[in-house]
């Protein structure tokens, strides 16, 4: 894993360098082992290196083929690069260990199209001098972002929106849709960005640049896969089918040649990670996990039974949530896109790098995947409760209203919406799940009318199109919204703060594409994720698969009003000095926080917070 950035079509190639040197000046964090920069008229690229696989300086980027028709700036990993490797030896002569000069070999034998073959994480552009045309490529399940911006100096490419501010060129002005979209969802969805003209190469997506003219082309998107024929298995088949792939999926991921581990909370989904770790590995297996002095935090009970269970070399990092909040404001700071989550994920890189570690996997998307969120069975619940959608709407939305008028909270303002949606389907229904402020606040928050980009909604009704089974339509959902623009962003801005690499199984397209095929019938969650724990058979242990759900659920409505006060005012009061915002609006809601409003709640004004301390930091105009 590594940082890239570049300027494709250069207005002149000297700036462009000057350009590139800066912006890899700014991801040094991303890449310590090694930086590289390459040119010619038509492109200039640059790179930060962070060495995981063949850590020789034979791995530096730029890399350019052996024949200098074709150069390559690269970040992630290709977990089938052997395999891929294999294929091609009769075909392309090796001189390096690399999964980068694999790339290479594979566009050189099957151009473009390869990205149909790989098995990994990335971002990467490639340029062929031959031809004098460039590709741009991000991963599926969009995992390494990269980032965009058209100028009259070219355009610009980065691994961190941090490194495009660098160069001068790009404009520290907010997108007014994209702020409303932060409001409404403490995010911004790909394409779109928090800032005015930066964009996100959508995951799935690659930009094709041929003379002056741009294509952007979809080459894989998970509401339209090749649906695994999986209707008529048996339950033994599709949890063998489950299992295989999970396996194979973590047996690719834990090819490196450095130091590398697991993170280990206990839950279910870690606990499978390591536990199939554990099987593969004739070495013990690193795991790592944040403990707490405070018992109502503290999940060693679950991870300490897995690390025995597994003989794992264990690394408990003991904490007190004083230790944790101190780290609150170096979490932000590293935040590269603002976002309303993120900190845990920073601490336990922090401690999981310090330990000699470079690479270590997570059990991020298992939640997505399986049905284990609430949401799975709160709207199925509502699929099957319909009889209500037939009371007439304005019957409804006044029941609602009376309702929210009764019991005034965060959680009675989405019953209200919930109750005055046109005909209470799911896909009308999540845009109000998974948004933090309802629309009529976020007008009061905004100094002028702004529109409401509607990319969730629109996401839903294209998903509610297509023929998946129900939980699939919502773990899609999930997937595109939350997990890819929350998540995996965050997972990324705040490993990469430590030079860490993080690898997620339960993000293997084959093995996304086979759950998401299989049925209600199949995968309801009885139990937690039920569909998983099955297939994984005795690797999880029932304390593991029926202890409570926990998690960060720390006193964050302490913290802010006592602790991490003067930081909340300190963010806010950069917020309301913003013209699109309505400063009188965001004090009077802090002032009802402060008083204990059970409306404005610590998780709505938290990434005002976290919003109004990135646009000082990164001195955004007009705060």
């Amino acid at each position: 894993m590594c940082g890239i950035n570049g300027v494709i079509r250069p207005a002149s190639q000297e700036n462009a360098k000057s350009y590139v040197k800066a912006m890899n000046g700014a991801m040094a964090h991303r890449g310590p082992d090694a930086e590289g920069i390459w040119s010619n008229e038509s492109i200039v690229l640059g790179h930060r290196r962070l060495s995981i696989i063949d850590t020789s300086a034979a791995g530096n980027q730029p890399f350019v083929s052996q024949d200098g028709n074709l150069v390559i700036a690269f970040n992630g990993e290709i977990y089938n690069y052997l395999e891929l490797r294999n294929e091609l030896q009769g075909f392309h002569s090796f001189s390096t260990e690399t999964d980068t000069e694999v790339l290479l070999a594979a566009y050189e034998k099957w151009g473009i199209q390869m990205t149909e073959r790989l098995f990994g994480m990335f971002a990467f552009v490639i340029h062929d001098l031959r031809s004098d045309e460039t590709h741009v490529v991000r991963d599926r399940m969009g995992v390494k972002p990269l980032y965009y911006f058209p100028s009259n100096h070219g355009l610009f490419f980065a691994s961190e929106v941090r490194s495009l501010l660098s160069t001068g060129c790009v404009p520290r002005t907010i997108d007014p849709q994209g702020l409303r979209e932060y409001l409404k969802y403490q995010t911004v969805h790909a394409p779109r960005t928090i800032l005015e003209g930066v964009k996100m190469l959508e995951a799935g997506h690659r930009l094709h640049f041929k003379g002056n003219l741009m294509q952007s082309i979809c080459y894989w998107n998970a509401k339209n896969p090749p649906l695994q024929q999986v209707d008529n298995l048996s339950r033994k088949e599709i949890l063998a089918g489950v299992y295989q792939r999970l396996q194979r999926s973590v047996e690719m991921r834990m090819r490196a040649d450095v130091p590398f581990g697991a993170f280990l909370s206990g839950g279910i989904d870690s606990s499978a990670i390591v536990g199939l770790m554990a099987t593969s590995s004739k070495q013990p297996i690193k795991t790592f996990s944040v403990t707490f002095n405070e018992k109502q935090w503290d999940e060693s009970t679950y991870s300490n039974l897995i690390a025995k269970r597994y003989q794992t070399d264990h690394c408990e990092i003991r904490l007190s949530a004083t230790h944790f909040m101190q780290q609150v404001p170096q979490a932000v700071a590293a935040m590269d896109h603002p976002s309303g989550d993120g900190p845990n994920t920073y601490v336990v890189s922090q401690v999981t790098r310090e330990a000699g570690v470079k690479m270590a996997l997570s059990g991020i998307g298992g939640d997505e995947l399986f049905a284990g969120y609430d949401v799975f069975l709160r709207l199925d619940r509502l699929q099957k409760q319909r009889h209500i959608s037939k009371i007439p709407r304005g019957m409804r939305a006044f029941i609602g209203k009376c309702y929210q008028l009764y019991k005034s909270s965060a959680a009675s303002e989405k019953i209200a919406s919930t109750l005055a949606t046109p005909h209470m389907e799911w896909h009308e229904v999540y845009p109000l799940v998974r948004a933090i402020h309802s629309d009529r606040q976020i007008d009061k928050y905004l100094a002028q009318p702004i529109q409401d980009p509607l990319w969730v909604n629109q996401l839903c009704v294209d998903i509610e199109s297509t023929n998946m089974p129900f939980l699939s339509k919502i773990s899609l959902a999930e997937s595109n919204s939350y997990l890819q623009n929350v998540l995996l962003r965050d997972s990324d801005q705040m490993s990469m703060a430590h030079a860490l690499e993080v690898r997620e199984p339960f993000l293997d397209h084959d093995l996304i594409e086979w759950v998401l095929a299989v049925s209600d019938v199949q995968k309801y969650p009885h139990f937690p994720k039920q569909l998983l724990v099955e297939a994984m058979g005795d690797l999880l242990p029932p304390e593991i698969v029926h202890r409570p759900k926990m998690g960060f659920t720390f006193p964050w409505d302490q913290w802010m009003k006592h602790e991490l006060k003067s930081y909340c005012i300190e963010g806010l009061q950069a917020l309301q000095r913003h013209p699109l915002i309505n400063g009188l609006e965001i004090e009077k809601s802090w002032q009802d926080f402060l008083q204990g409003s059970t409306r404005i709640t610590w998780s709505r004004i938290w990434p005002l917070v976290v919003l109004g301390q990135w646009m000082k930091i990164n001195q955004i105009e007009g705060t």
